[in-house]
């Protein structure tokens, strides 16, 4: 059935009109995009600036970077004056954050795909109580948590940091890891296992790399929590020495008789940020996968 001219022509204008309906929706997008985007990056972008403002400025109120009289280091010798300096500091959040990643990782993947893959007794009902765990606010358990670091000795260490850190973090990582497995077609395992693969190497070998944007994003939450928290910190370290970035920066906000040195304060939130934002930079992709992970199952 062939078409008269004037429906050809209808229908082209018709094609043309939602062409140009498609290109203001997507102009539209973009623009929200890039709107939302400037409004989040505003602040990072100014904190990293007024840490540079001169040390004449810095006692004043924070002010807009371009009212500055130029750019100065001053804030960040004043932070590195503190105490055992702000590489010491900065060391032992390292420690604390990367420990912390690595043990929930660990424990997470085994966790993950023992509750994905093996039958075991009141399985459903283990995992239910690890998730019921999440809505236990943890200001609640410090106390339980210090008398047993006292009784095993880890008060006042970075070790016991760590293992009250990967505590918390567990329960969200096991739910991650869980889901992280159930998307894996058990017909790869079973060829795996044709093939040689069983237990550990299976595991290693096979399943790890599958899951890895999952291992990644759980990873990733743990050294975020470990590398920010200040509540623990302050309450299980008793040792200057052993003090986390965040613990630092309350030091530098309490200054002398109330006043805050904005500077240093302004300098301590830009080494905080950095590393975050490399971080979740380099594994952004590894990252989202790793949250939508289970969602089309």
């Amino acid at each position: 059935m062939s078409l008269t001219l004037g429906q050809t022509a209808d229908m082209g204008r018709r094609i043309e009109r939602r062409v140009r309906r498609l290109s203001l929706h997507r102009m539209l997008f973009h623009l929200t995009c890039v709107i939302v985007a400037i409004l989040f990056l505003t602040p990072v972008v100014l904190t990293a600036l007024a840490s540079f403002r001169p040390a004449a400025e810095a006692g004043s109120p924070p002010l807009p970077p371009w009212a500055a009289a130029g750019l100065s280091i001053a804030s960040y010798r004043r932070l590195d004056a503190l105490g055992s300096g702000i590489l010491h500091y900065s060391a032992n959040s390292l420690f604390v954050a990367l420990g912390t990643a690595a043990l929930t990782i660990l424990v997470a993947t085994l966790a993950g795909y023992a509750f994905s893959r093996f039958r075991f007794p009141f399985k459903s009902t283990i995992f239910l109580l690890i998730l019921a765990t999440i809505m236990i606010p943890f200001q609640s358990i410090l106390t339980p948590l210090f008398l047993i670091l006292v009784k095993c000795g880890l008060q006042n260490s970075l070790i016991g940091l760590v293992l009250v850190y990967a505590t918390v973090q567990l329960p969200f990582g096991v739910f991650m890891m869980r889901n992280a497995f159930d998307t894996v077609p058990k017909e790869i395992e079973e060829a795996a296992r044709l093939d040689g693969l069983d237990g550990l190497r299976l595991l290693l070998r096979v399943m790890s790399p599958i899951v890895f944007p999952g291992i990644i994003s759980v990873g990733l939450f743990a050294f975020l929590y470990a590398w920010n928290e200040f509540l623990a910190a302050l309450v299980f370290l008793s040792d200057q020495g052993k003090y986390t970035l965040p613990v630092l920066m309350m030091v530098v906000q309490s200054g002398r008789f109330g006043s805050v040195d904005w500077g240093a304060v302004q300098a301590g939130v830009t080494v905080m940020m950095a590393p975050c934002l490399v971080l979740f930079l380099i594994l952004q992709r590894y990252y989202i996968r790793g949250l939508t992970a289970g969602s089309s199952k």
